[in-house]
């Protein structure tokens, strides 16, 4: 399954190659120029060891990345109250654009909540991206209420315990975090919505789930091992 098939929405690419686009723009550029040996050696070496190709193509992307990252970072890793879990100090910040009624989000928070675990030092912003329809509005306008009551954690878990957003299932999850299941109007959640759209727009987003972390840009659920691997990139940065 293509990284595109792993997140969920609506929205048209802005950025078009992806994974094996990037790759192969790499190794043209590693092919065409100058080399000690000679571009056979090099078409040798890369056959030999293809994982050079996806790391030529991991640094290419981080690189367009970081002058994307650069002017919206602050903004990124600023969340809105308490919508954010682990380090109160970060060491790395994993900034993650969700949708409550996202699959891919929802076989994404076991991985989110183990490197919360086992990743001292990682702080985990969470942005609401509320994209698959009203339930998904619901559901992100009633976590906003908890996180500006300093209750985000205990809704967002109680939530995914209790399924797929719909009327029951938010109402539950309120009463677990101990706020309204219906909050009223607040011009600051709007904006924060706004904000949130915004800033994925920026990052050339299809869908959710999107992570950010150092100058990765990764929009799939990639599992455990990867987001793990863009957290050490991320240290080392």
């Amino acid at each position: 399954m293509s990284q595109s098939q792993r997140n969920s929405g609506p929205w048209v690419p802005a950025i078009a190659g992806g994974v094996i686009g990037a790759g192969l723009t790499a190794a043209t550029i590693v092919l065409a120029g100058p080399t000690l040996f000679g571009e056979r050696m090099v078409r040798e070496a890369l056959v030999a060891n293809p994982e050079m190709l996806v790391q030529a193509g991991e640094a290419l992307r981080e690189q367009q990345y970081a002058s994307t990252l650069a002017p919206i970072r602050a903004s990124l890793e600023r969340p809105y109250h308490s919508s954010w879990k682990g380090a109160e100090k970060p060491e790395v910040t994993l900034t993650y654009f969700f949708d409550y009624a996202c699959g891919y989000c929802r076989q994404s928070n076991p991985d989110i909540e183990r490197l919360l675990k086992e990743e001292k030092g990682l702080r985990v912003v969470y942005r609401e991206l509320p994209i698959l329809g009203p339930e998904s509005v619901a559901a992100a306008r009633v976590s906003l209420a908890a996180s500006k009551a300093g209750r985000f954690g205990a809704y967002h878990d109680a939530l995914y315990a209790a399924g797929r957003p719909g009327p029951d299932t938010i109402a539950l999850a309120a009463r677990t975090a101990g706020v309204p299941p219906q909050p009223a109007a607040d011009p600051a959640q709007e904006a924060e919505l706004r904000e949130n759209m915004a800033l994925a727009s920026q990052l050339g987003a299809t869908g959710t789930p999107l992570f950010v972390v150092g100058n990765r840009v990764i929009n799939a659920a990639v599992g455990y091992d990867a987001l793990k691997q863009a957290v050490k990139a991320a240290r080392k940065s």
